[in-house]
């Protein structure tokens, strides 16, 4: 496995762990600054009903999600992965709980 696959199964398995019980799938948003010292989030999930609700995680999670975005904006930029722009400031974060799947969107500063 390589270094990306790991991070993006680290920031999977910490919004699993982070979110409710019954969560099906999990949306995150987060918006980091660039310097990386802080970041903003917005987490939501779909329950078995497909209802879809909000959820606080507890600080430690989002101090560690934080870190991880570091780490993997870091990689992108480490590795030429931009595609010339400037390195992405926010993302949103989809982990679909059953299909064992992360999907990562990524925001450039002309997009927010």
């Amino acid at each position: 496995m390589n270094e990306l696959d790991d991070l993006h199964n680290k920031i999977g398995q910490l919004l699993v762990d982070a979110g409710p019980a019954n969560a099906m799938k999990i949306i995150a948003r987060a918006k980091l600054s660039l310097d990386g010292e802080s970041c903003e989030y917005e987490y939501d999930y779909l329950d078995q009903e497909g209802d879809e609700d909000w959820f606080v995680p507890d600080k430690l999670a989002s101090h560690d999600l934080r870190l991880l975005l570091v780490k993997m904006r870091d990689f992108y930029i480490r590795n030429n992965m931009t595609n010339g722009k400037p390195a992405w400031i926010g993302c949103e974060i989809i982990v679909d709980i059953p299909e064992e799947k992360i999907s990562i969107n990524f925001q450039y500063d002309d997009e927010l």
